[in-house]
């Protein structure tokens, strides 16, 4: 079939499911989806993050939606191809709706939608001030008393917080408060990040010695900046801090560091927030209207209860407090746990002549970075997929576009994949005594990462020192800290000058539950996680993560974080929902997430 052809006919169809639409024929629009479809909105439909999974479930949402988002001007977006692999049509689309436009890709099989794809691009009226559009920024003329674009700059950065409050609040300066921050500037709405650090950047230089990014450059631009050409394909930890530092700056966002909240509260009556933060010593009261808790996806640190802990006569601290490997030479040192953390701070240690010991707990699954960028990430994040004409926008849209429902289905195959091709180095690790695991459904890393963010290593070169022994490892449960060293459950005792507990994060509500109370933690419930009844993931299934980047039940208080991908990819969607309720746009919110679990 010719691609003009091909488009023809795929439009034809777009502009059938519009009329559908136009019409308010929901019987007929809900004919043109497969039994088995899924249509995954981000805002456009629904102000939220939502998959509505098969006919029944789309028939819902238009009933409720559709009245109110007057869809038309559906279209194969301008200058893409459409394609057919194996009976599956693909198009890329635009839409409008009555305040936004809107951007999909469409899956049709035998005639009818298998997925569907659709994201809010812009507000109508409010759009960002880019291409023709962008600021001139010179003032060209004379006149007199005219202020510089730095005293603009000072003056605002005076006065926001003061004598004029942020519309938006949000607590946590890392790569998902910048991002946001940045987002939420180019839409003109006031904002204020406050960060406990320093300096922007900290939460990555203050992280152990040997930390860089397991994810490739590929997939961790931030928006509208992205890394040079030559930046590293795995950055370290203190330059990806400096290049946060200067993207505060460049990007003017209004950051406010050596800032702790103290306390929030929600005013029902007013709609606001008064929030209290120490800045620098100096108390300030601010009251946004909007809240979002920027504090990093992984939450508080997760601390053992260990028996005993209080004898311990040598070092004792969680991983993220940890300092990196030098005043360690020539120690015993034990690291409790063995997912990402712990692999680099073991072979950090190792490289500084410590004797090194790994306790796990659990099984944890581990793929090579080579081969999972090879496998996993190549075709939408790799200088291949540069060059073949993959734009980070397309990739990340090709990504959403796969529901979390069968999400499983395709990571499957990759990660069989990936196990046969590096069959000998886990033959390796399997006969050092590593208790290895490929997910639940054998579904690997990044579904493990979706459904309990734990329980995996990217391998950079710690699995070979467990394979040759010279990280010791030893499996077991940890029942009594003594004074120098653990006592395991298999009645071994490991002598320790060190013990770093990797032993992970709780869920981000705990944040919350400090800040609010934790009746507030409750209302809102646990952060993260899928409901796919697997480890650590229990059901009911939810179909998305659990309160990110979307209304919660408490209203105008949000959850943004997440990887680099995340933070860039889902900040585009929690800004846009932000703006249209600073500017008294209708945001009729459907499938408001129920809470299941509150921790």
């Amino acid at each position: 079939m010719l691609d003009s052809t091909l488009t023809d006919t795929t439009q034809a169809f777009l502009d059938e499911f519009g009329k559908a639409l136009e019409d308010g024929d929901i019987a007929r629009a809900r004919d043109m989806f497969a039994e088995d479809c899924y249509w995954r909105d981000l805002v456009t439909f629904t102000w939220n993050i939502k998959t509505v999974e098969g006919k029944d479930q789309v028939e819902d949402m238009l009933k409720h939606q559709l009245s109110t988002t007057k869809p038309h001007n559906w279209a194969v977006a301008e200058g893409e191809v459409v394609t057919e692999d194996g009976g599956i049509v693909t198009a890329w689309i635009t839409f409008e709706t009555e305040v936004a436009r809107g951007y999909g890709l469409i899956r049709l099989r035998d005639g009818k939608i298998w997925t569907l794809l659709t994201t809010m691009v812009e507000l109508k009226g409010h759009e960002e001030p880019k291409g023709f559009d962008r600021p001139l920024g010179a003032k060209h003329g004379a006149g007199k008393n005219r202020t510089t674009w730095k005293e603009e700059r000072e003056k605002e950065a005076k006065e926001l917080g003061y004598t004029q409050q942020p519309y938006c609040l949000i607590i946590g300066g890392g790569q998902g408060g910048i991002a946001l921050g940045a987002r939420l500037r180019q839409l003109g709405v006031p904002t204020i990040i406050v960060e406990r650090n320093e300096r922007p950047g900290d939460s990555w230089r203050n992280r152990y010695k040997s930390l860089c990014l397991h994810d490739p450059v590929w997939y961790d631009h931030l928006p509208y900046i992205k890394f040079p050409e030559n930046w590293p394909v795995f950055a370290p930890k203190d330059k990806i801090g400096d290049w946060l530092e200067m993207y505060t700056k460049v990007m003017e966002l209004n950051y406010w560091t050596r800032t702790t909240a103290k306390s929030a509260t929600y005013d029902e009556a007013k709609k606001e927030w008064t929030v209290v933060v120490d800045r620098d010593g100096e108390e300030v009261t601010l009251r946004p209207k909007q809240l979002v808790m920027a504090t990093g996806m992984s939450g508080k640190a997760r601390i053992p209860d260990f028996p005993g802990m209080h004898k311990f006569k040598g070092d004792i601290h969680h991983s993220s407090q940890h300092p990196g490997p030098d005043r360690y030479t020539g120690k015993k040192c034990v690291v409790v746990g063995s997912n990402n953390s712990a692999h680099d701070i073991c072979a950090a240690l190792w490289e500084h002549d410590a004797d090194v010991t790994m306790v796990q707990r659990s099984s944890t699954h581990i793929v090579r970075s080579d081969t999972l960028m090879e496998i996993g990430l190549g075709d939408l994040y790799s200088e291949r997929a540069v060059n073949a004409g993959m734009t980070t926008e397309k990739a990340d849209l090709i990504f959403a576009s796969l529901p979390y429902a069968i999400l499983h289905e395709f990571q499957i195959p990759a990660y069989a994949a990936m196990k046969e091709q590096d069959k000998e180095f886990y033959e390796g690790l399997e006969k050092a005594g590593f208790w290895l695991d490929w997910g639940d459904d054998d579904s690997g890393l990044f579904m493990k990462y979706l459904r309990r963010g734990s329980g995996y290593y990217i391998d950079v070169g710690a699995s070979q020192l467990i394979i040759d022994g010279e990280i010791k490892l030893k499996r077991g449960q940890v029942t009594e800290i003594v004074e120098d060293g653990l006592i395991l459950d298999t009645g071994e005792k490991l002598e320790a000058d060190l013990i770093v507990l990797a032993t992970g994060y709780n869920s981000m509500n705990g944040w919350v539950a400090d800040l609010m109370g934790q009746e507030m933690a409750d209302k809102v419930g646990k952060v993260w996680g899928l409901g796919s009844d697997t480890t650590k993931d229990p059901g009911p299934w939810e179909g998305e993560q659990r309160n990110m980047w979307k209304p919660t039940q408490q209203e105008n208080l949000w959850f943004h974080g997440g990887n680099l991908h995340q933070s860039r990819h889902y900040s585009q969607f929690l800004s846009l929902q932000i703006k249209a309720r600073m500017e008294g746009i209708p945001t009729p919110v459907y499938g408001l997430q129920e809470v299941y679990h509150t921790s």
